[in-house]
């Protein structure tokens, strides 16, 4: 059967990565912010030792510092993890180093920390949370953190900006992109997604779990493209992702 046109443009503006860039990234299921809950905070030390501990992958988020490091934390500002205010790209690593999270003695990790601490044992996945307007400061962040580091590593996020900047200035980390019907920045359909996805130049795609099954999806895994599914936190969600993905990033609530 001849090659529809997407098919063409797809081997070319799209192609498939090689398998030893992102082979790591369907080996094992990826703990959402950690094994968080009752014991452990959301993307604390804790959290992510224990997830290591059982044999998953992590997926953290990040954001930037004023004094430009990556920080492992999912809001712009630090009043739900810790009860205090501020946005994080307004406070320095100073201030941040000595904020505790709620119920807890740690503090915010930053991500070069994380990855000291993971040291290789497994896969991360790391979400760049973008601020419009503050793209490029927090993938600078982001690289110099995992520059270096010797274990298995990825980047993506709901921003196309951020796999695009990767491949321009950060080519040896493996970089997916996030999809989501939801998300603020699925403002194109049909033709013009696929040429946004184009754009952006991913290496993976991470595409939520409420948008599976997907004729789109179902193409790009056909052709070789790992697709991840996020956030499964259900057993019949783990089913679907079981027939339309590569691998799960999962949720563990109260664990």
């Amino acid at each position: 059967m001849p090659l529809s046109p997407f098919g063409l443009f797809d081997r070319w503006r799209f192609p498939v990565p090689d398998a030893r860039r992102v082979g790591f990234l369907t080996r094992t299921p990826f703990a959402n912010k950690g094994l968080h809950g009752s014991r452990h905070p959301e993307n604390s030390r804790a959290a992510i030792e224990a997830a290591v501990a059982m044999g998953y992958g992590v997926k953290v988020d990040v954001q930037f510092s004023l004094d430009g490091l990556a920080y492992v934390i999912a809001d712009p500002t630090i009043e739900r993890m810790t009860g205090e205010t501020g946005q994080v790209r307004h406070l320095s690593s100073k201030h941040l180093g000595e904020v505790r999270l709620r119920d807890s003695e740690e503090t915010i990790p930053q991500l070069k920390e994380i990855l000291g601490l993971v040291a290789g044992r497994t896969p991360v996945l790391v979400e760049l949370r973008t601020i419009e307007g503050h793209v490029s400061q927090l993938c600078v962040a982001v690289r110099h953190a995992i520059e270096g580091y010797r274990g298995e590593a990825a980047v993506m996020s709901l921003h196309p900006e951020v796999p695009r900047w990767f491949a321009s200035h950060g080519s040896r980390i493996t970089r997916g992109l996030m999809l989501s019907d939801d998300s603020v920045y699925a403002k194109e359909a049909g033709t013009e997604q696929i040429k946004a996805i184009w754009r952006s130049q991913p290496e993976f795609l991470a595409i939520d779990i409420q948008d599976l099954p997907s004729r789109f999806a179902q193409r790009q895994r056909k052709r070789g493209i790992p697709i991840l599914a996020w956030t499964v936190g259900s057993a019949e969600q783990q089913a679907i992702a079981a027939d339309c993905a590569d691998q799960i990033i999962f949720e563990a609530p109260g664990w």
